[in-house]
Order: C-alpha cells, then structure tokens, then sequence
C-alpha cells in the first residue's frame, strides 16, 4: 500500500488537500492493517486519518529548498516510463526442457 505514496514536497502548483489526505490513508491502512476499518474502528481510523493529513501539511509547508520546483508532469512522465520499464510486456521465451 505505501508504495502508492508520492513525495508531495516541491512541486509547482503545491500539494493538494486532497493529495495529503490520499496519502495519509495509505499510511494510516498501512499501519493499522485495514483497508476498510470495522464500525468499532471507524472512529479511530478516521480520526488517525486527519491526524496524519494535519500533521503532514504543515510538515510540507515548513520545509525549505532552494531547488527549483518540479515540474509534475514531468515526474508523471517519469513514473510512467519506469512502471512501464517494470512491469511491461516481456519477450517470449519458449519453454526448452534441458
């Protein structure tokens, strides 16, 4: 789960809300083990949720860089071709018994 985590620091436009929240509820199904919590749960996880996304924010916006931004769709570029490098089409190699 955590790998679908991205760096939100540095980019141009900023983070979103919603970017850190994504993020954090990955992190807190990591955590706890539930991807979906049980009702007894709910509360807890919610509340972990907003927890994790109030405390990155300002994480984000007091951390300092004098490099230039990133682009973000250069670093979707980048993701894309990697996964694609990953995880695309393999040769075929015929089985041969020796």
């Amino acid at each position: 789960m955590c790998r679908n985590i991205k760096t939100l620091f540095n980019f141009e436009p900023p983070a979103a809300d919603e970017e850190i929240r994504a993020a954090s509820l990955q992190f807190v199904r990591k955590l706890s083990g539930f991807n979906s919590p049980s009702k007894l749960n709910q509360e807890a996880f919610q509340r972990a949720v907003e927890d994790v996304a109030s405390t990155a924010r300002r994480l984000i916006d007091s951390l300092v860089t004098t490099a230039d931004p990133r682009d973000r769709e250069i670093e979707a570029e980048r993701a894309r071709a990697k996964s694609a490098d990953r995880f695309g089409p393999k040769p075929y190699k015929p089985f041969s018994p020796e």
